[in-house]
């Protein structure tokens, strides 16, 4: 495993500012988390923590996508999660890691050190609470997606993944939303294979339908375009009220 690089940045101009565990951390808090933080990069394919691992650090994820993913005693893999910005890896008061966490696309993280972030989370209320509710947020979603893999068709599926993903890039950019929004598919088809409980066939065949159908725009394998986000918000079977944050 390749050494990760380390970079530096501030919070001020930290594009998950409002969205990670330090969202309602005020100025003096800010400078604490700064006195035990780093930045650590990861490329594409690079595994950050293997399950099992003792984790020195609990993370927030400033740019890129991870999976989480637990291996079978017969080797067999599961994704069972993914890992976009602001969401927070680790868990405090627990030393191992859980699952496997594999950079996807290129991947930088804000690290804070374990031990002196627990100590801090003990005395700063801000800081346990906006994680309480991250930890909700993540139970919600794990919930909707034991809808989307359990009775959901295959179509429905896909739209439902390429829904997540936009609406948690809208979360970070509000107001983000409209006609033709456009982004890269974070995962190959493999992956998103995986992921849905499909085979990569299925996904090929459904994602060429949405595209046929006019319902996304496809340029080349990842680059999308979806014109109109209420269309691939019915597909996904979900309501297209506007409630796009998860």
């Amino acid at each position: 495993m390749n050494t990760p690089t380390i970079s530096s940045s501030n919070c001020d101009n930290c594009p998950i500012r409002h969205r990670a565990v330090c969202a309602r951390c005020n100025a003096d808090e800010l400078v604490e988390l700064d006195a035990i933080k780093y930045y650590r990069t990861y490329e594409a394919g690079q595994t950050v923590i293997w399950s099992g691992d003792i984790m020195s650090f609990v993370s927030s994820v400033v740019s890129g996508v991870a999976t989480l993913t637990q291996t079978m005693e017969d080797g067999r893999t599961q994704m069972v999660g993914l890992l976009l910005p602001s969401d927070f890896v680790g868990r405090p008061g627990r030393d191992g890691a859980a699952y496997n966490v594999v950079a996807t696309t290129d991947v930088v993280m804000c690290c804070f050190r374990k031990k002196p972030f627990e100590e801090l989370m003990e005395r700063t209320p801000h800081i346990a609470q906006r994680l309480l509710e991250m930890t909700l947020d993540e139970l919600d979603a794990a919930r909707e997606w034991m809808l989307v893999l359990g009775r959901k068709t295959a179509r429905e599926k896909i739209a439902s993944l390429l829904s997540i993903i936009v609406r948690r890039g809208a979360s970070l950019t509000p107001n983000s939303i409209g006609e033709n929004v456009v982004f890269d598919l974070p995962l190959t088809r493999e992956a998103m294979a995986d992921y849905l409980g499909l085979t990569l066939e299925t996904v090929s065949r459904q994602m060429s339908a949405l595209k046929r159908d006019g319902v996304i725009v496809l340029t080349g394998k990842r680059h999308i375009t979806v014109p109109n986000m209420g269309r691939l918000l019915e597909e996904a079977g979900d309501d297209s009220d506007g409630g796009y944050l998860v």
